[in-house]
């Protein structure tokens, strides 16, 4: 197995239930419990990390959840402690906790359309805050508290789930593009710092995916038909697929690997 025995934690990880659409944590946690690991699954929708964890354990994997809200440093120390204790080490972390793009309302702005409401000029700072406290702040400090223990480890293995609008721009989307493109160079920061002590850190750059965050994209059929014509290969990934580059990054396969960008999007930012 690709991951045996590996100790992987893996933020906003709660949405793996087997019947539903699964986030890219949540398809990273069955994955990396699929390939041998010992998968810590940290969210904040208790309830639903904890079935996601009963059901990988009950297909024979092995999986727990801790309570986690990355944007809070005590949650961050707590999840560690806990995963000293119990499982005894960190081998990988999976820093994929996000939040999506912001609802337009047409009551508080003056913009013309959701698009033209997403765009710098209608850009609010709370707006900005919102998107950076989830990627950025929560990246960094999960980071801060990890390296210690990859430490002991003697070496391990950081995956920080970005996107393509870190790499490239786009019409819309200002906060959230802004909060991705800083996990991206949080990436590089740390894969700098830390690589004299086998600590790796990459970056994953996910396009249009299907998760229970992106549901409108393709269930709406004009916007469905307006990211696909940006496609190459004419569909969205499935959230297994990013998992996989997830795995990929995790293991051993990718020990000559850190501070790279792993773009998995269907070709869009190729053109």
């Amino acid at each position: 197995m690709r991951l045996n025995n590996k100790v992987i934690l893996i933020t906003g990880a709660a949405t793996g239930l087997s019947d539903e659409i699964q986030g890219i944590g949540g398809a990273a946690a069955w994955k990396c419990a699929e390939e041998g690991a010992r998968t810590i699954i940290g969210d904040i929708s208790d309830d639903m990390g904890e079935e996601t964890a009963q059901q990988i354990n009950q297909m024979g994997g092995y999986a727990r959840y801790v309570h986690l809200d990355v944007t809070n440093e005590d949650n961050w120390i707590s999840a560690y402690k806990s995963i000293e204790s119990a499982e005894g080490k960190l081998d990988v972390l999976v820093n994929n906790a996000g939040t999506g793009i912001p609802n337009y309302d047409s009551s508080v702005t003056d913009a013309r359309s959701p698009e033209e409401a997403l765009m710098v000029e209608y850009t609010t700072v709370e707006g900005l805050e919102s998107q950076l406290k989830v990627h950025a702040q929560g990246v960094l400090l999960g980071m801060k508290h990890a390296i210690p223990l990859l430490r002991k480890q003697k070496g391990g293995s950081v995956i920080n789930v970005s996107s393509i609008h870190g790499i490239v721009g786009t019409h819309t989307v200002t906060s959230y593009q802004a909060a991705k493109g800083a996990v991206r160079q949080l990436t590089k920061a740390a894969a700098v710092q830390y690589s004299k002590e086998n600590i790796r850190v990459n970056s994953i750059h996910p396009g249009f995916t299907k998760t229970p965050l992106t549901t409108e994209l393709f269930t709406n059929p004009e916007l469905h038909s307006d990211r696909i014509s940006q496609i190459p290969l004419g569909r969205f990934a499935e959230s297994g697929e990013i998992a996989m580059g997830i795995v990929f990054l995790a293991s051993d396969e990718s020990s000559y690997i850190t501070g790279a960008e792993l773009v998995i999007d269907g070709g869009v930012i190729a053109q």
